[in-house]
């Protein structure tokens, strides 16, 4: 029996002549966290629908769980969990009867169910699970949509950017629960993200997207080594005469114009400081504040596909 839970090869889709999915090659294995990393529009959505049999590929084969997501989508539907981006949820209903109609619709009766709500309680406000959705935040639809993708217990669960636009305090409640569905209920998750952090914290490896095609995948402690480079981030009040006296250095690989900072890449960060430091005052440049750190997932990005992570919401 195979250890993966989803494999693609070649997988492509077309909308007319634009081709959002161009070729993509996946492997996740039982029981890991996949995070899929990259931008609005790289394609991440669009795989997540063909691998949740939402959509047919226009070429290339994917299997879930074993089975083929043309010929084998309903027992693939038994099997999966999905909390996608827009939580389709009825505002004239209250959480409870969102959760116990989902826990119906998998076969559970209604002790069953209850039992599951109350061990899914963690994710739920339990003083609102009898009110309305139409009187919930978008954090709380957020949770509860999460809430009832697993309300059957699924083998696999796909999440698809399930912490946009909230509040950094359910950002980490949501986290704290992909983390103990995967440790305590060994349940295999694939996380499509735009945030980095989310990715870093959450992912036993990653895939990068863009523009259709995967650029880049490994853990992301493999792949911020694999740019080999420390980052000298420093904020001066000329950036035009700092970049021409840095990019002079023979210790500095490249200078980026960051949104705050110019962003200097280094083989040894500790030993360029201080030539970064002499350039800048030689150059008459006056610096306002410079930290030296390791790379972060957003500079392999940017390693990779020549830009940064643009996050929206």
């Amino acid at each position: 029996m195979s250890d993966l839970a989803i494999e693609t090869v070649g997988l492509k889709r077309s909308f007319g002549d634009v081709q959002a999915v161009k070729s993509v090659d996946l492997r996740v294995q039982d029981g890991e966290i996949y995070g899929f990393l990259g931008p609005n529009g790289a394609g991440k959505s669009t795989v997540v629908k063909m691998l949740i049999t939402l959509l047919r590929p226009t070429g290339g084969k994917a299997t879930v769980l074993g089975h083929d997501v043309v010929s084998g989508a309903s027992k693939i539907r038994l099997r999966i969990g999905a909390a996608l981006q827009d939580a389709s949820l009825d505002e004239k209903q209250s959480g409870r009867e969102i959760l116990r109609l989902q826990g119906a619709l998998y076969g559970l009766t209604r002790k069953e169910t209850d039992v599951r709500i109350e061990e899914l309680s963690s994710l739920i406000d339990v003083e609102a699970t009898d009110r309305w959705i139409g009187t919930y935040s978008g954090g709380m639809r957020r949770r509860l949509d999460l809430a009832a993708s697993l309300m059957h217990s699924p083998d696999l669960l796909f999440l698809d950017e399930p912490t946009t636009g909230l509040d950094p305090h359910s950002r980490v409640q949501v986290w704290d629960e992909v983390r103990a569905l995967n440790k305590e209920l060994g349940t295999t998750i694939f996380l499509t993200t735009q945030y980095l952090e989310e990715a870093d914290e959450l992912a036993d490896r990653v895939g990068i997207i863009n523009n259709g095609l995967i650029v880049g995948e490994g853990t992301p402690e493999a792949l911020k080594r694999s740019i080999g480079a420390d980052v000298i981030q420093v904020s001066v009040d000329d950036n035009e005469s700092a970049v021409a006296a840095l990019q002079a250095l023979p210790c500095v690989d490249k200078v980026e114009t960051g949104p705050r900072a110019l962003l200097v890449s280094v083989n040894d960060g500790a030993a360029a400081v201080s030539p970064v430091v002499i350039a800048l005052d030689g150059a008459g440049v006056k610096i306002g504040e410079l930290t030296l750190r390791t790379p972060t997932l957003d500079d392999v990005f940017l390693e990779l596909t020549g830009d940064r992570i643009e996050v929206s919401g």
